[in-house]
């Protein structure tokens, strides 16, 4: 419920002051000033100066006014009426200080003095028989349909107690506490450590039926629960037994509607007297309807919702249960919740972690397959072996190569292959970023570092803490980003950009390049210190045309992996696109076969690729554009034709594409020249290899 009040804040004269005070179940809850010349409305809707959230206030229920010189309450046409006192306002009804409002489960005492509100409290439990915490409802204090339903032999079916909240499950200040209440705050601690070592509800529910027992006056009972997921409150019908238990009779006698609605809508624990009970989900040998003498039927709750009820009744005169076996059972139902709503968070969680880990270990094997290097070359096998002697060290790797030849399949291999398999691989291109950017993503940065730093972000090196970090352009870095780069690869702490806080990582950094770095080095474009800091282990990668063996086995590879994607009934390759691919110089590399098979499979109509739908470019490799070379230490191994066309291809352009003095220069026949030319397939203003 929510009040509000606007209180003038001179001091008004004390004929003038009047209030509602506000009572909720036992407890008052606010008090509201009325002020001459203002109407105070009272009911369900959020416009009301008093809202009362019940779906048995209307909307617009009540209204409070001053005529005359007297406060005046009218009920304005409400569906379940407005009381006084136990009598329903039909016309303007003249308050008097200690008039006890009820609306819904609602009571406003109307007080001219705010001490009032106790003698007004007393008035009130006069009214509904309460003492203290515990209610005592009569069929003059609770609605007609709350008491007097169901009849045995001339007895009304009476509610004589109810609880909102058990006192053993609240904190308090008293000093004195008697034996019974001692023993029964033991036994919850026992029962709610038993229930939250459980691992199902049922065994759950039977312990909780056992705790009852021991607890409270009762010899029979059950756990009644909804679907855990119900969005709504739930019906009677949609309870199910979970557990049932008798000590004396033969079998359990299910709740009667009258209670069970009683509580689902009240969401109170009730305890009645001169019960109907009904027998129909008894066993065969079960003798009619059964009379119980007494029957306890507590909310199981979760916050504001009600999950099911705990019921609870005793078939003996020598056994009937008092108003603290009811709160007994309102606390085992409250822990019944509790363990309910642990099992379930459990269940969740144990569904999360295993979806999870089988989502890592698709991912692995997915990454293991990508990280496979295709090839069985004598050139890949000696990658391979490189990658194998690599893998278990920290030391840092740097990994030449043109573009497209794989150098970040390479590096998660060797990722894979190291005993950081089980941390995060981080791969990061340094020539897709501004300076001012790259040595954010790098570093991270704190929140306010620059114009639209509105959060703090991590690196890419504390996102591979205990990882793989991946370089990839590592020549495109700028001499400033180098500077702290190189700092962290000797094992210094770095900051944030914009902070001050050191940190501190555990990572492995593997760098790649197109470039010569040598070149870069000389022209101080790259620091000589970090090349030879990132130079500790070197693995070059070949060019698909320095093994042309591998070129059928990697195209059969990505055919079957699109072939799969698509859809397309492909079923290979003609002899003339096999001889076409082998032939073929391959300046993208791997990426530009990749995509050749790709195109081809997408908008092939046969069953196998021929050799004019592959399409394939006439641009130059990349060692032909001067844009890599080998290291100068290194050696690539280059076959006999290959050296023949680079020195033809060469002298030709050198003179000029002057057939006749490139002969005499090369020693040969000019037919001999022109047949050379017309194998190699060479062109003028080609550039030499």
């Amino acid at each position: 419920m929510t009040a509000s009040d606007a209180i003038d804040k001179t001091p008004p004269r004390s004929a003038d002051l009047a209030y509602l005070v506000i009572r909720e179940g036992t407890k008052w809850t606010d008090v509201f000033r009325l002020v001459p010349g203002r109407t105070v409305t009272i009911g369900r809707a959020a416009t009301n100066q008093i809202v009362i959230k019940d779906e048995r206030a209307s909307r617009n229920h009540a209204e409070v006014f001053l005529t005359r010189g007297q406060w005046t309450l009218r009920d304005l046409n409400s569906r379940n009426g407005t009381l006084v006192g136990g009598d329903c306002v039909e016309n303007d009804y003249a308050l008097t200080p200690g008039d006890v409002v009820r609306i819904a489960h609602c009571q406003l005492a109307f007080v001219h003095d705010i001490n009032e509100a106790f003698s007004a409290e007393i008035s009130l439990n006069k009214q509904t028989g309460e003492t203290g915490d515990e209610t005592v409802a009569t069929t003059n204090g609770i609605p007609l349909s709350d008491s007097n339903v169901l009849d045995f032999e001339g007895q009304p079916t009476t509610i004589t107690h109810r609880r909102g909240f058990t006192r053993f499950l609240r904190q308090s200040n008293e000093e004195g506490v008697n034996l019974h209440t001692s023993e029964a705050a033991t036994s919850l601690c026992r029962l709610a450590f038993e229930l939250a070592k459980q691992t199902d509800i049922e065994t759950a529910a039977n312990l909780a039926l056992d705790g009852c027992f021991a607890g409270t006056r009762v010899d029979a009972g059950a756990l009644l629960l909804a679907p855990y997921d119900l969005p709504n409150q739930p019906t009677v019908a949609e309870l199910e037994i979970v557990a049932s238990r008798t000590l004396s009779e033969p079998s359990y006698l299910k709740v009667s509607n009258f209670l069970a609605t009683t509580v689902l809508r009240e969401g109170e624990a009730v305890l009645a007297r001169n019960v109907l009970e009904d027998s129909r989900l008894g066993s065969p040998d079960s003798k009619g309807d059964f009379h119980s003498t007494s029957v306890i039927c507590a909310p199981v709750r979760e916050a504001n919702r009600i999950l099911g009820l705990l019921h609870l009744y005793s078939t003996q005169e020598s056994r009937v249960p008092d108003p603290d076996d009811l709160e007994f059972a309102l606390a085992v139902a409250d822990n019944v919740a509790l363990a309910l709503k642990n099992l379930h968070r459990q269940r969740e969680l144990s569904e999360n972690l295993s979806r999870t880990r089988t989502e890592v270990a698709q991912l692995r094997t997915r990454l293991g397959a990508e990280s496979e290097l295709i090839g069985s070359s004598l050139l890949m096998e000696k990658v391979q072996q490189q990658i194998d002697q690599a893998a278990p060290s920290r030391a840092t790797v740097l990994i030449r190569g043109e573009s497209g030849v794989g150098k970040e399949l390479v590096a998660r291999a060797i990722h894979c292959s190291s005993p950081r398999t089980k941390g995060p691989f981080v791969c990061m291109n340094c020539a897709a970023l501004s300076e001012t950017l790259l040595e954010s993503e790098l570093f991270g940065h704190e929140r306010g570092a620059f114009t639209g730093a509105t959060d703090r972000k991590l690196g890419k090196f504390e996102a591979a803490d205990k990882g793989t970090l991946m370089l990839d352009e590592i020549g495109e870095m700028s001499p400033s980003i180098q500077a702290k780069f190189l700092r962290v690869l000797e094992g210094h702490p770095f900051e944030r950009v914009g902070g001050s806080q050191q940190i501190k990582v555990d990572v492995r950094v593997i760098a790649a390049t197109n470039r010569d770095l040598e070149k870069a080095v000389a022209k101080d474009s790259f620091r000589r210190d970090l090349y030879f800091r990132l130079r500790v282990v070197e693995l070059l990668v070949p060019p698909l045309r320095k093994r042309p063996e591998d070129v059928i086995e990697l195209a059969s590879y990505f055919l079957e992996r699109f072939r799969a994607e698509t859809g397309k009934r492909v079923q290979g390759f003609t002899s003339e696109a096999l001889e076409e691919m082998t032939g073929y110089r391959w300046p993208g590399n791997i990426r530009e076969l990749k995509n050749v098979i790709e195109r081809s499979v997408v908008l092939s109509r046969n069953a196998y690729i021929d050799a004019d739908e592959l399409q394939l470019s006439h641009l130059a490799t990349a060692s032909e554009s001067g844009e890599i070379s080998a290291p100068r230490d290194s050696y690539v191994p280059e076959s006999l034709s290959e050296v023949e066309r680079r020195h033809i291809a060469r002298t030709l352009n050198a003179a000029g594409w002057n057939k006749s003095r490139s002969a005499q220069i090369l020693g040969i026949e000019r037919s001999t020249l022109d047949r050379k030319i017309k194998r190699y397939d060479l062109l003028p203003g080609e550039p030499s290899r």
